[in-house]
């Protein structure tokens, strides 16, 4: 099995790298990123197509729509619409960071995410090849680059263990961060929402938004 694989902590196959996943991210192609949470799948997000092949090397259904991730705030504008006070507050708090925001999606936008019912899961990683990554490609569809039942992979030999040449290029950095998926908050609503505690929890949360809603415990 060939696969590409470029080590990040090598400034050339840093630079070669990047721009190789950047065309592989315009062609709809599937790529593998480090993040600051686990190593993401990831393809363009405007991209039906990509996002069906992504969807398709996980082993998972439309029921499960992908997440978008973005290289800046600003970008969240452009995405989403109806942004409350609220979600203002946390993305200038937690972001870049372990918070996915689910917002509602611009209605004008041609994407197919799989069956979001309007909404949008978005994320800014901090992670700097990531954010490299998404400043060359623009907005992200990216899950976890792990087979659907299995474990998010601890680093790339695991992530190429398991996706194999489903993917078209892995970029290498290193060890993942914490195992800890992002926290997820829904702001579609009159208040947010605590969907997931993950790298951010509740108390830290409601440091920023005290009305948070939280359904479990």
């Amino acid at each position: 099995m060939f696969v590409r694989r470029y080590d990040m902590a090598d400034p050339v196959e840093r630079e070669t790298g990047l721009e190789v996943a950047a065309n592989a991210v315009r062609r709809a192609d599937l790529v593998v990123l480090p993040t600051d949470t686990v190593y993401g799948l990831g393809t363009d997000a405007f991209s039906p197509e990509g996002v069906e092949e992504l969807l398709a090397a996980k082993g998972r259904g439309r029921d499960m729509p992908v997440p978008v991730l973005v290289g800046s705030p600003g970008t969240l504008a452009g995405i989403a619409t109806d942004l409350s006070d609220a979600a203002r507050a946390l993305v200038e708090a937690f972001w870049p960071g372990g918070l996915t925001l689910v917002c509602q999606a611009q209605p004008s936008l041609q994407w197919d995410l799989g069956d979001t019912r309007g909404t949008v899961a978005v994320r800014m990683p901090l992670h700097p090849v990531a954010i490299e990554l998404l400043t060359a490609t623009g907005p992200m569809a990216v899950s976890s680059a792990n087979r659907t039942g299995m474990a998010p992979p601890a680093d790339v030999d695991e992530a190429i263990a398991q996706l194999g040449d489903a993917v078209s290029v892995y970029l290498d950095g290193g060890p993942s961060g914490a195992a800890v998926a992002s926290s997820i908050v829904d702001v579609t609503g009159d208040l947010p929402r605590l969907l997931r505690a993950g790298a951010l929890s509740a108390s830290t949360l409601r440091e920023v938004v005290p009305d948070l809603v939280v359904d479990q415990p």
